[in-house]
């Protein structure tokens, strides 16, 4: 399917890894010009050579931290500054620290909120006024199926991320028509995060071997399987385009129907 997205461009913060990341790279690969976005100068270099080779876009990198309010801006202003607009804006986030309720500190909390709260809305601030030129643009905020099903240990994540997806209802209201805004919710997947831990419980001997660490991963996944980050990225591109121009204000689930919610 040709999502005619070819020479729009986008930015999609936290991507030099991760599902960010494989969203970077599903819209390059598509023709979008895209700015990547991460902490650390060596992995976003990285990053970018390695979503350009998929692309038919152009793909630049911009340093920052997306809980600093000046380094969102500029991730921003390098979009329109390198290709002279904004069509689509992709939030992504890493997850706050696994703890229970009574294990965070008041800084955890501010924390987490910054990071994955604050980031959304300064990115959204920032590129606003481009998103509703040339015909009207997209939001998608790439968050966590913690919204629907918390767990006891990601008490951070699936509260806070809740004003994730207010916020995203809220957007799809108010910047409606001229920008739609989604939300997609991943659970399962192998991203490097998840290979990361596999090989560090390796270490320690509570597997032998990776094969097993994906299957215990897998759980109860009805497809027997975890999804790969491009699954998820493809999504996005596609919520990105004029295909899904029916699509506002929506939380998709990216689980392999690991969810027994019926919403």
């Amino acid at each position: 399917m040709d999502l005619k997205i070819a020479g729009n461009a986008a930015v999609v913060t936290a991507s030099s890894s991760g599902l960010g990341k494989a969203s970077a790279r599903a819209l390059a690969a598509e023709g979008v010009d895209v700015v990547v976005n991460g902490r650390d100068r060596d992995r976003l270099d990285e990053a970018v050579e390695d979503i350009k080779r998929d692309a038919t876009g152009s793909v630049v990198g911009q340093q920052g931290d997306i809980a600093v309010r000046e380094d969102i801006e500029a991730v921003v202003q390098r979009c329109v500054d390198e290709f002279g607009r904004l069509d689509h804006l992709v939030t992504s986030a890493g997850g706050p620290a696994s703890k229970s309720t009574l294990e965070t500190t008041d800084e955890d909390w501010y924390d987490a909120f910054d990071m994955l709260v604050m980031s959304v809305v300064r990115a959204v601030r920032a590129g606003e006024p481009h998103l509703r030129a040339n015909g009207g643009g997209s939001i998608v905020n790439i968050t966590s199926m913690s919204v629907k099903e918390p767990s006891s240990t990601l008490v951070l994540s699936a509260s806070v991320r809740m004003a994730v997806a207010g916020l995203e209802k809220t957007l799809s209201r108010e910047l409606a028509p001229d920008v739609r805004s989604n939300m997609v919710l991943p659970r399962s997947i192998e991203t490097e995060r998840i290979r990361s831990l596999g090989e560090a419980a390796i270490e320690r001997g509570e597997y032998d071997s990776y094969d097993e660490v994906l299957a215990d991963r897998a759980g109860d996944s009805p497809l027997g399987r975890l999804g790969s980050p491009d699954e998820l990225g493809d999504l996005v591109a596609f919520l990105c385009s004029d295909r899904a121009s029916y699509l506002n204000g929506t939380a998709i689930s990216v689980d392999g129907g690991v969810s027994r919610s019926t919403l």
